[in-house]
């Protein structure tokens, strides 16, 4: 009778399909429209880009991206014509010989994630904070932009 205990070797595929199927829609559309978008991942780099979050409050915009594993010196992060980007790298610890990995699915290497501001940031007084493995960019609204709200009346 054969054995049907689950294998302990690792799986030949991918631990993210989602994420492959996202990076072949990039790739497609990039293929058509150009690379264009508004927030983009360095070509290749794209498994290594960290999760963010973007929220959009009266005066202030705040991106928060998730960095385990990262150390605050190893980010760089930037605003030049209108752009915010968000750079860094994941190294791997120094391997000794003597050790012998059976699975290795930490991903390592550099990342860079971009993202256009809109012209109500004031980009001189953009903050940042490095907490928990978690950055969080400050980015507040210049005096005087914040949308003026008014009321549509509904016709009869």
């Amino acid at each position: 009778m054969a054995d049907k205990s689950p294998s302990l070797l690792p799986s030949l595929w991918s631990d993210n399909p989602f994420a492959d199927l996202r990076k072949e829609m990039d790739q497609a559309l990039e293929s058509f429209f150009g690379k264009n978008k508004l927030l983009s991942a360095s070509a290749g780099e794209a498994f290594l880009a960290p999760s963010i979050d973007v929220v959009e409050k009266d005066d202030q915009i705040v991106l928060t991206a998730e960095l385990p594993g990262i150390s605050e010196d190893a980010i760089d992060i930037a605003i030049q014509s209108g752009v915010l980007s968000l750079k860094g790298e994941k190294k791997m610890e120094k391997k000794d010989d003597k050790d012998n990995y059976h699975v290795v699915e930490r991903r390592y290497g550099s990342f860079q994630r971009s993202m256009r501001l809109p012209p109500s940031v004031d980009e001189a007084a953009v903050a940042a904070k490095f907490d928990k493995g978690v950055l969080t960019i400050t980015m507040p609204k210049k005096p005087g932009t914040a949308p003026a709200e008014r009321k549509i009346a509904i016709e009869k």
